[in-house]
């Protein structure tokens, strides 16, 4: 990269932390990842954490088997620590935000000890969307990457600037984002700030803060203007599944359904793609549309 004359041995252990890092251009850094991050093709990192595949889960299952593992201090992911013993890396990127998103940084100083490793670890726990865009900057201050980390801050911060312009002086509608949907959760972190970014007022949310249980009731008392599900852990076609279990709550509300994993909860660069969807859903006629399989209204 331009300008970067030193290089690392970069391991991710969230996915969020893996889309910073080739947003950086640190993709030929990057020796290790979890079994959930995104890869671009042409790169094979070691996956040095793994956990059970959830995929024929039904939320309520998803749900319960967390709560499970809650009760029993049980690991949702299982840290593979002699493959990273092995790749011998000077950085790792971890958090301590969410056991169910990720491994604490805990178990992985834990590892590294019990190793002899000395490698740096930066723990990343951002709540805000402020607090995202910092978080890239901490990378690419560990990294190496500090001049590429303030260009991509920068053309992030002027975008959100331009959706900014674009809605000022809307109305804003109430927007309740659906984070899951078997038990119904209310948006938490940064995705209010998502949602008032994009021109709305967010309802049934928790701003800077985990999400938690409520009711449809809830949800139904806050008058929302328009509802999101945006489920964690699911794409668009995923989202539009469980929206549609949605849709009795919701008679009279229009639904839609967003590509969570990029959009919305991964809290990396493609939180501004998802201010812009949010902004398509909620002034159509003030930002340019998507482009096909980010969102999609389905009542």
């Amino acid at each position: 990269m331009e300008g970067r004359l030193t290089t690392l041995r970069l391991v991710s252990l969230l996915p969020s932390a893996t889309e910073i890092a080739y947003a950086l251009g640190l993709g030929d850094d990057l020796v290790g990842v979890t079994f959930e991050c995104t890869v671009p093709p042409g790169f094979t990192p070691t996956v040095v954490v793994g956990g059970r595949d959830t995929k024929d889960l039904t939320p309520s299952e998803i749900d319960a088997y967390v709560r499970s593992a809650a009760a029993t201090g049980t690991d949702l992911y299982t840290l593979h620590a002699d493959a990273l013993a092995d790749l011998r890396p000077d950085l790792i990127l971890t958090q301590d935000l969410c056991r169910v998103c990720a491994l604490p940084a805990g178990r992985v100083a834990d590892a590294l000890d019990h190793l002899g490793c000395q490698s740096d670890v930066l723990t990343l726990d951002p709540h805000t969307l402020t607090d995202v865009l910092e978080s890239i900057t901490a990378v690419g201050d560990r990294a190496f990457a500090a001049a590429a980390a303030a260009t991509l801050v920068t053309t992030l911060r002027s975008r959100l600037s331009t959706v900014a312009a674009a809605v000022a002086d809307r109305p804003r509608p109430r927007v309740a984002v659906v984070e899951w949907t078997d038990p119904p959760f209310g948006a938490g972190h940064w995705i209010p700030d998502l949602v008032t970014a994009a021109g709305g007022t967010p309802v049934v949310a928790h701003p800077g803060a985990r999400s938690v249980a409520t009711s449809w009731a809830a949800f139904q008392e806050a008058s929302p203007d328009v509802v999101i599900v945006a489920p964690c852990g699911y794409d668009v076609v995923g989202a539009t599944a469980q929206a549609r279990t949605v849709l009795p709550h919701f008679p009279s509300t229009p639904v839609w359904a967003i590509d969570a994993d990029a959009l919305i909860v991964r809290p990396g660069p493609r939180l501004v793609d998802g201010v812009e969807s949010l902004a398509a859903i909620l002034h159509p006629d003030a930002v340019p549309p998507r482009p096909p399989g980010q969102i999609t209204q389905v009542a």
